[in-house]
């Protein structure tokens, strides 16, 4: 047995190092000739180093990040009998390099005497799915077609490669895309398919508002957990005792009515900022919005005066509104002229969100998810029913002290339900 041993290359234009971004061999590995050893990238470009010789990786010279200078040993290859051996490192062969942006067959080495008997080459290019290589066998690819296959959805396993030793070029991933025949695995294959999708009308709206609210206020969200068991016991009482004048109760209009008088609290949270002439136009009167999702999109149609409505009142008015909006037959000013909203997700509410500001508004109110939680009550814990607001504030008006406060006066109203009803 004799060693080869392989430089780092010179890449030319003056470059006189590279930083070692990839080893596609680990000591032990056979390598063929043309096998792509490793990928060095300078600030110019990444390149590849092929094996110039057959044989057996016996030392790697260089972590994945190392800088090496060129003309360093960087690889050394047993190889059988003298073929190829080196004997001295000064005399060790600098391996020409391959640009990853055009992968061309590396020059093929001078012959020596006495060569080592070949392998069979594996079989060509596979037609019809399957792999086209040996399970296991890993497939040898540029780092640039990594990227792309990778970006692509292409387990590169099932591409047949037609460069050196079947390496994997940028023609062969192409061809493979392109025929989108062979699935990438179990079944599955990329979908390559781009649909263009005009945002128009309702969405369009819906798009510039959010962008509005979101480029003009500074968003502070404030996230709080209520346990909502007594008011659940309250509303299925409620509910249970309801009359034919009374509709059927929901979370809303509690949290309306807890919302009212926190506001008559905080007035300035009940408020619209008209930031161009920097004004705050606080309102007496409470116009709250309900997000409602239809089929057309967002929409908020509004429950004007709620802090002159009650419960039930508050109830049969969101009932209202929310079947006009999924039908599509509520009023401009119907959808218009709210002053503070609440969004609410239903069963989907997740555990918190970020929700955004109906601009111009200073403040929105988040429902989430209804959950039961284990909560201490001092002794052990209980099983209580459990749900987060999550309320965002223009912060250019409302400061974080006053948003807190708003949210656990309405905390206290919802955990202890019979404060709602007391003026």
């Amino acid at each position: 047995m004799a060693e080869h041993v392989i430089k780092m290359p010179d890449v030319g234009e003056g470059v006189a190092e590279a930083e070692l971004v990839e080893w596609n061999v680990k000591v032990g590995d056979l390598v063929r000739e043309d096998t792509v050893l490793a990928a060095v990238m300078t600030d110019k470009a990444t390149v590849e180093i092929p094996s110039p010789v057959e044989g057996k990786v016996s030392w790697l010279g260089g972590e994945i990040g190392e800088i090496i200078a060129v003309g360093s040993v960087i690889l050394k290859i047993e190889v059988a009998g003298d073929a190829g051996a080196t004997k001295d490192v000064a005399d060790a062969e600098t391996v020409e390099p391959t640009p990853v942006e055009k992968i061309e067959t590396p020059p093929e080495p001078a012959k020596a005497p006495a060569p080592a008997p070949k392998k069979p080459a594996p079989p060509g290019p596979y037609l019809g799915g399957g792999a086209p290589r040996p399970a296991g066998e890993k497939p040898l690819a540029s780092p640039a077609v990594r990227l792309r296959a990778k970006e692509a959805g292409v387990d590169l396993r099932q591409v047949s490669g037609t460069g050196p030793a079947h390496r994997i070029t940028h023609d062969d991933l192409d061809q493979f895309i392109a025929r989108g025949t062979q699935p990438v695995a179990a079944g599955l294959r990329p979908d390559m398919t781009v649909e263009e999708i005009k945002i128009v009308g309702m969405r369009r709206k819906i798009a510039e508002k959010m962008a509005l609210a979101k480029s003009r206020i500074p968003h502070i969200t404030y996230i709080e957990e209520v346990n909502v068991t007594a008011l659940e016991e309250l509303r299925a009482k409620l509910n249970a005792e309801k009359r034919a004048d009374r509709p059927k109760l929901t979370l809303l209009p509690f949290l309306m009515r807890a919302m009212v008088k926190a506001i008559a609290e905080q007035p300035q949270i009940n408020a619209l900022f008209d930031d161009d002439a920097g004004v705050i136009h606080r309102h007496g009167g409470v116009h709250i919005g309900i997000a409602a999702q239809t089929s057309a999109g967002l929409v908020v149609p509004v429950v004007r005066h709620a802090e002159a409505r009650d419960l039930w009142a508050c109830g049969v008015e969101v009932s209202r509104l929310a079947e006009a909006a999924k039908a599509g037959t509520a009023t401009r000013e119907e959808l218009s002229g709210s002053t503070i909203t609440i969004t609410s997700l239903g069963a989907m509410g997740g555990v918190a969100t970020t929700p955004v500001i109906n601009y111009p508004e200073v403040a929105i109110i988040g429902v989430n998810k209804m959950m039961i939680r284990p909560v201490w009550d001092g002794t052990q814990f209980i099983p209580a029913k459990m749900m987060n607001l999550s309320s965002s504030f223009d912060h250019r008006v409302i400061d974080g002290w006053d948003a807190a406060v708003f949210i656990q006066r309405i905390k206290t109203l919802l955990e202890t339900p019979a404060l709602i009803f007391v003026d």
